[in-house]
């Protein structure tokens, strides 16, 4: 494989000066030393991983994958006590999560390397994985390659291919299917993604469907005071630039019927909270900031969730959730983090990314898709005034997790089998 050697690292220099640029310019340039390899030691500088040790990795890219394992982590832990867990991301949203939920769970949490000769190399050498877990549909052709020659198993699990890019894998589908031949399995996420994994390429004897393990969750314990009592609180999570004025102006016309209907709205990109801001001032609606505690009050109607990592928690406290991502191009985000509270969820069209979650929301009645803003504010007015509809939908929120719960248990198993765990 020495011609895939010489192209990975030929198009990795040429790539490399513009992530570095992209990377410093959103003052995002972390984890260069662990990307290049440079792992395995903890801030002190003493090893972590040794020689004898037996190791699980599990890489997951971003924040949305890093959340989906969470409980995944967790019962690994438990049923592989004498394993050491190592954990990947890619990016630097990723890597705060991941610390931050992760640290007494993982042994090692670091970035994933560089898909390159060098990095890769180093990356296995010091961390030797006995399994490597990449959950979701992150393909990284020269770590495949590099585990399947060290007769590592490379696994997928949690994996799909949005329609969106399942066109351009078509079209790729050698290169693809060189690739994939060097994993040990592909778990998807439902039969469709299974059938897509086939047509680009995958073994069939290596696809299975395991389910999604974003519904192999349960509602945590919060503790959130933001002045929520008395009020009935709309949450607009995850919201893109086109949507924060479509939230703002139905909230506005829903609050002239609600009087004690609040709005707490959450932007996708933290730095969109001053656009808010402004769109605030234009329909006159008083606003506080949660990164200065502000709270709900008679003379508050609206708080800016502009802190990093409390948008799943806040799930907890509201009446109704839109979720965002879905009124733009963007494919939506993950509904089930207020389904799983027991939140009615809402959003706009464009929900390809959670397609099959959104399928399974909408014939249940735990959720609805609109099409237009004023879809969006029928929908929103009949829940809020209509009690038996309302808690019809919460009722189904708590159902279709108890329908569809038991991807973990099945990913325990396939890890048993592959390592002769007991």
């Amino acid at each position: 494989m020495l011609i895939l050697e010489v192209l990975m690292t030929i198009l990795f220099s040429m790539f490399l000066p513009f992530y570095y640029i992209e990377r410093v310019i959103h003052k995002k340039s972390h984890g260069w030393k662990e990307k290049f390899g440079g792992v395995g030691l903890d801030e002190n500088g003493e090893k972590i991983i040794f020689p004898e040790d037996k190791v699980i990795h599990i890489h997951c890219c971003s924040v949305g994958e890093a959340l989906a394992i969470e409980n995944l982590l967790k019962s690994i832990r438990r049923n592989f006590s004498d394993y050491k867990l190592v954990v990947t991301t890619f990016t630097y949203a990723g890597q705060q999560i991941a610390q931050k939920k992760f640290k007494d769970i993982a042994d090692y949490i670091t970035y994933f390397p560089f898909d390159n000769p060098i990095p890769v190399k180093r990356f296995l050498s010091k961390i030797h994985p006995d399994i490597s877990i990449i959950a979701e549909t992150e393909i990284w052709p020269y770590f495949a390659y590099s585990c399947q020659k060290r007769n590592i198993p490379l696994i997928m699990i949690n994996a799909r291919i949005s329609d969106l890019s399942y066109s351009s894998y078509k079209r790729a589908k050698m290169f693809f299917k060189v690739v994939l031949a060097n994993y040990r399995a592909v778990y998807a996420q439902s039969e469709e993604d299974k059938e897509k994994f086939i047509s680009i390429g995958l073994d069939p004897q290596k696809a299975e469907v395991m389910g999604n393990l974003k519904f192999d969750i349960e509602p945590s314990e919060e503790n959130v005071e933001i002045g929520q009592d008395g009020y009935r609180i709309f949450l607009a999570g995850s919201t893109h630039k086109p949507e924060n004025e479509i939230v703002i102006n139905t909230y506005k016309k829903l609050k002239q019927k609600f009087s004690n209907l609040k709005l707490l709205i959450a932007p996708r990109h933290l730095e969109r909270a001053e656009e808010i801001k402004t769109l605030l001032k234009k329909y006159d609606l008083a606003y506080g900031l949660r990164s200065e505690d502000d709270k709900f009050s008679d003379k508050t109607d609206v708080i800016i969730l502009n802190t990093l990592g409390e948008l799943k928690k806040m799930y907890s406290i509201c009446d109704i959730a839109f979720v965002g991502g879905s009124f733009n191009n963007t494919g939506g985000h993950n509904p089930l983090e207020a389904a799983i509270f027991e939140k009615p969820v809402v959003s706009g069209p464009a929900v390809f990314n959670f397609k099959d979650i959104y399928d399974v929301l909408c014939k249940s009645g735990a959720g609805k898709v609109v099409k237009t803003p004023e879809e969006f504010y029928e929908y929103l007015n009949t829940l809020l005034e209509n009690p038996e509809i309302y808690d019809k939908t919460k009722n189904a929120c708590k159902n279709v997790f108890v329908s569809n719960r038991g991807a973990i248990d099945f990913v325990i198993s396939k890890i048993k089998n592959i390592t002769n765990t007991k």
